[in-house]
C-alpha cells in the first residue's frame, strides 16, 4: 500500500490512538480513503527510560504487552499482507476499549497472553498460530525501524498515535488526541480542519491540559455514541482498507 492516502502508526495498547483510529474510519468510509495502518511501539521508544521513576504502576506490563501484540501484528502483514492488520487491530482494540471490565482493563500484561490474543485472532477471521510471535523478538529490529520512522515525521516528544495524511511527502502530526467520536456529520469536517492546521509550515502544536476520560467501556464509561461505535465494529470488515 505504497499509494496509501493514510499512514496511520498505532500500538494497541493506547486508548486514544484507539479513539482516533475510529474516527478516522469514520472518514476513511466517506472520503473512500485507504489506510495503512503502521506500527509504533510504546515499549520500544521508552527502552532507555526507567519505568519505575516516570510512570505510574502497571505502564511497563501494558507497553510490554503492546510490544508482544505488534510482534503479531507485524507478522500478520508479512504472511496475509497489510489490509489484514486493519482487520486485527479492529478486533484488538474492540476486546481491548470496547468491552467493559474483565482482566486487561488495566495494565497487567494480560493483553500481551495467548489466553487474550487467541480469541481475538478468530475474531479477525486470522490463523491462530499467529499467536506464536508473542515471543518472538526477532520482529523488534523491524518494529523499532518503524517507531523511528513515525518520530522521524513529528519529532520525539510525541506519543501515539501518529498520523501521515497523503505520504511520502505529505503533512504528518501526532494525534489529534480525542477522548470521544465525533457524529457520522462531524467526523470529515473535524478531519479537515486538523489536517488544514498541520498543513500550515509554521504550526508545531496546540494544546490543552484538561481534558475527559476516554468515552471507552474499558474504562468504565459508557460512552455516549454507543451505537456509532457498535455500528462501527460490525461493519469494520467492509470498509475499505
Amino acid at each position: 500500500m505504497a499509494d496509501a492516502d493514510i499512514h496511520f502508526y498505532f500500538d494497541p495498547v493506547c486508548p486514544f490512538a484507539w479513539m482516533t483510529s475510529k474516527w478516522v474510519r469514520m472518514v476513511q468510509a466517506q472520503r473512500d480513503y485507504t489506510v495503512d495502518w503502521r506500527f509504533i511501539s510504546l515499549r520500544l521508544i521508552n527502552k532507555t527510560v526507567d519505568y519505575d521513576s516516570h510512570f505510574p504502576p502497571g505502564y511497563d506490563a501494558g507497553h510490554t504487552a503492546g510490544l508482544r501484540l505488534l510482534r503479531v501484528a507485524a507478522r500478520t502483514r508479512a504472511e496475509h499482507g497489510r489490509d489484514a492488520v486493519g482487520t486485527l487491530y479492529a478486533e484488538l482494540g474492540a476486546a481491548i476499549y470496547d468491552t467493559a471490565g474483565g482482566p486487561g482493563a488495566a495494565g497487567d500484561g494480560h493483553r500481551g497472553t495467548r489466553e487474550f490474543l487467541v480469541p481475538v485472532l478468530s475474531g479477525a477471521g486470522l490463523p491462530t498460530a499467529l499467536a506464536d510471535a508473542l515471543e518472538d523478538s526477532s520482529y523488534d529490529e523491524l518494529l523499532d525501524r518503524e517507531s523511528a520512522e513515525a518520530l522521524a515525521l513529528t519529532g520525539k516528544d510525541v506519543g501515539t498515535p501518529i498520523i501521515q495524511f497523503r505520504p511520502p511527502d505529505g503533512v504528518a502530526f501526532f494525534g489529534p488526541v480525542i477522548s470521544r467520536l465525533p457524529s457520522d456529520a462531524d467526523a470529515v469536517p473535524l478531519w479537515d480542519n486538523v489536517v488544514g492546521l498541520a498543513s500550515f509550515p509554521g504550526f508545531a502544536e496546540l494544546k490543552r491540559s484538561l481534558r475527559e476520560q476516554p468515552q471507552l467501556r474499558a474504562f468504565g464509561v459508557e460512552p455516549d455514541q454507543v451505537g456509532v461505535q457498535e455500528d462501527w465494529h460490525a461493519g469494520s470488515r467492509r470498509l475499505k482498507k
